[in-house]
């Protein structure tokens, strides 16, 4: 009974120092909006010089496909945009446009980036039109990529319904906050079948607040459903296939979507913990891929071996390194070699990012929309995954010396292939880039970027990347 009123009385006086501390839901539209409206525009050119069969890795690694994987390239980006700016108000707005036109040693082409509007109204987003993913707990900027998601392949066209941000949970005193969404997308780039969509939904929590000490989860699901396939015809595009994909259930017009689930279905959970202090952050992270039933809990996973983990640190009281990130990436377990046996299914054998009906995978323009060390079907002889086995550490540090910004990579990947087709390989790739601003030049930003490979996977590479852009103010609003 002590042990019960002891427990009652913590309880009333945590809540006490809660209501003391914070709001009952505090919420951002609850302080002064001090955002000003502006229009901006950006023009850039590029140009790209290497030698060997490709463009070192990181030349064209995690650009939203802007940069060609061929040795030889050059483009020229102009676009406008409005960021959404009021997070104090109780609605706001962006949208975007961004467009390039370049070529390579195999010809010219051009592409629309970004081309989207957004709004929000209270915690409410909803996104429609050409715009890259942001998604995930890793640390954007310095980042290999999410496991799921990366800024690897090019944008495709979708619409997006959710809390983008975390928010303040109701009657948590902001100690608990959520985010979430859904997701149709469009795949337009006519590669295996044709015309196929893309569902993803998914949901995130975040206890601390604005504790010094955060703990953060997500869950996605994503997958690709209906379109036209070259072998087995219409797959089935009616909003009662895309019911059955959001449930991940069995159904369409083939024998194995009806015995198992319609489309091409891939899981991912996130886990992170952040600490915050005196100007400081670090950031880990943990990030599994799921591909086969049961959805376990990460820890309890069958191929709970693989997966993304990484630290990022940032820092404000030195310009010199602002950031330092390193990432551990393994998908060579996949839950074992074996998917069945005897008739026993063993559920092993996940081989990541294919699939027996969508033949080009989880890729978009033949870029991994995952992380890049999936190696893109771009690089190799067919449309499909050839190489989703791997051990990769990636490490990226940036800063800032006396005005002149660099960023630096180096990644080292030992490569099996697949259990279908195994291939021993390694690349060791190595990226340097300084820009600086030049008030005396027009404002211009000259950047100049080398990079190297050295291994048996793409071959051995050295380059030079050169780039000049300007960014300004068309209108800006007075408060």
């Amino acid at each position: 009974m002590r042990n019960c009123r002891l427990f009652v009385l913590s309880l009333l006086l945590f809540h006490v120092a809660c209501v003391w501390a914070w709001e009952w839901w505090p919420l951002p539209m609850d302080s002064a909006d001090s955002g000003r409206d502006s229009l901006v525009y950006f023009g850039e050119f590029m140009g790209l010089a290497s030698s060997g069969e490709f463009a070192p890795f990181w030349f064209s690694t995690n650009r939203d496909g802007a940069v060609s994987v061929a040795p030889y390239s050059s483009y020229l980006r102009i676009g406008v945009d409005k960021e959404a700016v009021h997070s104090a108000r109780w609605w706001d707005y962006s949208y975007g446009i961004d467009v390039l036109g370049g070529g390579d040693m195999y010809g010219l082409d051009a592409q629309i980036m970004k081309l989207y509007a957004h709004g929000r109204l209270w915690c409410f987003d909803i996104t429609a039109g050409i715009k890259p993913f942001d998604m995930g707990n890793q640390d954007y900027e310095l980042s290999a990529g999410g496991f799921l998601f990366s800024r690897n392949a090019p944008s495709m066209p979708r619409v997006s319904i959710g809390i983008d941000k975390y928010t303040a949970f109701p009657f948590t005193y902001g100690y608990m906050e959520i985010k979430g969404g859904i997701t149709q997308g469009w795949f337009v780039d006519k590669i295996g079948v044709e015309r196929a969509m893309l569902h993803h939904k998914y949901v995130g929590v975040r206890f601390g607040g604005r504790l010094p000490v955060t703990l953060n989860y997500e869950f996605h699901h994503a997958a690709q459903w209906g379109g036209k396939s070259p072998v087995y015809g219409e797959l089935g595009s009616s909003f009662r296939d895309w019911w059955t994909a959001f449930k991940a259930s069995s159904g369409g017009v083939m024998a194995n979507d009806q015995i198992n689930a319609m489309g091409n279905h891939i899981v991912s959970q996130m886990l992170g913990l952040e600490v915050k202090c005196g100007g400081w952050s670090v950031n880990t992270y943990w990030q599994l891929l799921l591909e086969d039933p049961p959805i376990r809990l990460m820890w309890r996973a069958k191929n709970a071996s693989d997966g993304l983990w990484g630290v990022a640190i940032k820092q404000n009281k030195w310009d010199f390194i602002h950031s330092l990130t390193y990432e551990f990436f393994a998908t060579t377990d996949q839950a074992g070699p074996m998917h069945d046996l005897d008739g026993i299914i063993l559920g092993g054998k996940d081989n990541y990012f294919n699939n027996i009906v969508y033949l080009q995978g989880w890729s978009h323009f033949g870029r991994t929309i995952g992380n890049p060390f999936v190696t893109s079907p771009i690089y190799g002889s067919s449309i499909t995954t050839e190489n989703n086995r791997a051990f990769t550490h990636h490490i990226a540090l940036k800063g800032d010396i006396y005005g002149f910004n660099y960023l630096v990579r180096y990644s080292h990947s030992d490569n099996f292939g697949t259990y279908d087709l195994p291939m021993r390989s390694y690349n060791n790739s190595v990226y340097c880039s300084v820009q600086r601003l030049v008030p005396q030049a027009w404002n211009l930003s000259f950047g100049v970027s080398v990079g190297a490979d050295f291994g048996t996977q793409f071959g051995n590479s050295f380059g030079a990347m050169v780039t000049i852009s300007r960014r300004g103010i068309i209108w800006k609003s007075k408060k």
